[in-house]
């Protein structure tokens, strides 16, 4: 029964073996440096000992080019297995999991090692098939030329069956094209292992059978060890092995030849039913009983099973560290352990056949999503118009109130040759005068503040929580928070200066609005640069874009009348509101910009609120960036993977 047996379950002993006396022969550090070994592997959704368990002593060994199936009925932890392999999960751990020699507790996958295919779309709707797939080795591969990557690119796309679609915009795909597509953007880096969460659920027969081809081919072909969750039991005979999971315990791991049966089933498809028979633990308990007939009988019937599929017999293997020459495809030295380098009849590999364990700099990964928002950006139709909608659009709403330009204030007289009743007729009409001249100018202020912060709630309320799955798989994949960050701010910072520069210049030329142009540009740039980044924030926190949206609003809601601008507040609610309100310091610097203007009298006359000075509303101003920013930044450094 060992026999054609691909999954080797291990208990306890025998993992003490294969990592004790195998490993002391070059084949055992061969073998061992081949395998991705699950020891003891447990999930607990708490930190309390009655807290659920969502995995409990899962102990597995897979080995480099293997197709493996992980099935169960829906709960049972198959895809909280793929994320506690890939570093995801969420819980209280316990158990080892060794890859290539190491203690991934200990040493964590390099990015370049793994790859992730999750059940969400990867991809970005307005790029192209061949762009997703460019932007994904930028980030994820250096040291490329552009020659190289475009080489690389059309390999990828050629493996999955997708070179013909490589022009067609992501958002006209099909379901089966966009996994396809997903698989490519893994490939990238050449990675050794490949998890796939489900990527044939909801895809027509046809699509499914593709699939499920196409990851058969990878593992073989590529010398990857590729795990893919899947409800179905159709493809069974297509896996080396298959690994049944029933909510949370591992009921079976070996060949599909014996799954029937061992769970004593004449059809596969009634294991789902049968399992429902036992308990959890009498699966748990029957599994470690019987395993031992499934284990090879030696660590010699161990090595050999182990090969490397998909390496040519013509290919050389050089020993960076020895220099060792290793034909018919080894991949790793025996004497040291290192990979090798992979030439093929004499020559050296293309670099992007060989897997680079470098990432690309911040700075790099910074250039490269600077380049694709604005890409996308670009290509939206939808946001083009919005934005030219705000942009033109609210000027002309502000610009309304001051068409015809400001009011002249008419000096008051108060000749000697008027009469105490004309004096106080010629007094009240001034105040009338300046109390409408003065309104005027504080509420066209306002209305630009407010406007410019509803702006900036729009720019940045959903910019992260939109994307925060593709940033999350991204994240996994080696892309810095940092350059993510840096890039949403000098994108969203660049909007901020066109929506404020053009907003100032028209109401100013329009309306012959007074006072220091460029103290108010900055301030208008200032409370929209300020808004843009809090909510830059609250879309970093939120689970759903809505939910940041509409968290972003509420914000600009608060704004006017927490100001003070048309009512006056109470002392001390002024005093714990406004060093959180933006629009009061940037309404009070641009009306500061006033100063030796008659309007700026006329307007501290008619406020019911007292005016900060002009660097105190530029400091809070600018710590509402910066804790904007960081908050945005420690949003993102958590985990929300799905």
């Amino acid at each position: 029964m060992a026999q054609g047996l691909e999954l080797i379950y291990e208990v306890k002993t025998s993992m003490d073996f294969i990592a004790g006396s195998l490993a002391e022969t070059p084949l055992g550090r061969l073998v061992l440096r081949s395998m991705l070994s699950l020891d003891q592997l447990t999930l607990t959704l708490g930190s309390e000992e009655e807290s659920p368990r969502l995995l409990s002593r899962i102990s597995a060994t897979f080995k480099r080019g293997d197709f493996i199936a992980v099935i169960g009925p829906s709960g049972c932890g198959k895809s909280t297995l793929l994320k506690m392999i890939a570093g995801i999960a969420s819980g209280s751990e316990e158990g080892t999991i060794h890859w290539d020699g190491r203690n991934l507790a200990e040493e964590d996958f390099n990015p370049s090692e793994f790859g992730y295919v999750p059940q969400f779309s990867i991809a970005y709707e307005d790029l192209t098939v061949r762009e997703c797939v460019e932007y994904s080795a930028r980030l994820r591969v250096s040291g490329q030329s552009g020659e190289e990557r475009d080489e690389m690119v059309s390999r990828r796309l050629g493996e999955v069956g997708m070179i013909e679609f490589r022009d067609r915009p992501v958002k006209v795909l099909s379901g089966g094209q966009k996994r396809r597509l997903a698989l490519a953007m893994e490939l990238v880096s050449g990675p050794p292992i490949l998890l796939c969460d489900e990527v044939t659920s909801g895809l027509d027969p046809r699509s499914e059978d593709e699939i499920v081809n196409l990851l058969r081919n990878v593992a073989r072909d590529g010398n990857r060890l590729v795990i893919s969750v899947t409800h179905s039991l159709k493809h069974l005979q297509s896996y080396d092995a298959i690994v049944v999971l029933y909510r949370g315990v591992l009921a079976y791991a070996g060949h599909p030849d014996h799954l029937a049966h061992y769970f004593r089933v004449d059809d596969p498809g009634l294991i789902y039913a049968q399992l429902e028979s036992r308990e959890p633990e009498g699966w748990q308990a029957s599994w470690l009983k019987h395993s031992a007939s499934f284990q090879n009988a030696s660590k010699a019937e161990v090595g050999e099973k182990v090969s490397f599929p998909g390496i040519s017999t013509s290919s050389v293997g050089i020993c960076p560290e020895c220099r060792l020459e290793y034909p018919n495809g080894a991949m790793y030295c025996k004497e040291c352990g290192a990979r090798l380098q992979i030439t093929k009849d004499g020559k050296e590999a293309n670099a992007s056949e060989v897997q680079d364990s470098s990432h690309p700099a911040a700075l790099s990964q910074l250039v490269t999503l600077i380049e694709r928002r604005l890409r996308i950006f670009l290509r939206s139709k939808a946001q083009l118009l919005l934005q030219a909608g705000l942009v033109f659009g609210f000027p002309c709403l502000v610009a309304v109130f001051g068409w015809n330009g400001l009011p002249q204030i008419r000096n008051l007289g108060m000749g000697l040759d008027l009469n105490v009743i004309q004096q106080l007729t010629e007094a009240r009409d001034f105040l009338i005068q300046a109390s409408k001249v003065g309104s005027l100018v504080s509420g066209i202020v306002m209305f630009e503040v407010i406007l410019l912060t509803l702006m900036g709630a729009n720019n940045s309320g959903r910019e992260i929580a939109s994307e925060r799955q593709i940033f999350e798989k991204e994240k996994l994949s080696g892309l810095s928070p940092v350059a993510y960050v840096a890039s949403k701010v000098l994108f969203l910072g660049l909007l901020s200066a066109i929506q404020s520069l053009w907003m100032g210049l028209f109401i100013h030329y329009t309306c012959a609005f007074p006072g220091d142009l460029s103290s108010q540009l900055l301030f208008l740039f200032l409370v929209n640069a300020s808004m843009t980044s809090i909510c830059l924030a609250i879309s970093s926190y939120m689970k759903t874009a809505e939910q940041a949206s509409m968290a972003s609003i509420y914000l600009v809601g608060f704004q006017l009348p927490l100001s003070g601008a048309v009512l006056a507040l109470p002392s001390w609610l002024g005093l714990i509101a406004r060093p959180f309100i933006a629009a009061y310091w940037s309404w009070s610097g641009i009306l500061q910009s006033l100063r030796g203007e008659r309007y700026y009298d006329i307007v501290v006359m008619v406020i019911q609120t007292s005016l900060s000075l002009t660097p105190l509303c530029l400091l809070v101003l600018g710590i509402h960036i910066g804790v904007g920013i960081l908050l945005a930044y420690q949003g993102c450094l958590r985990t929300r993977m799905e």
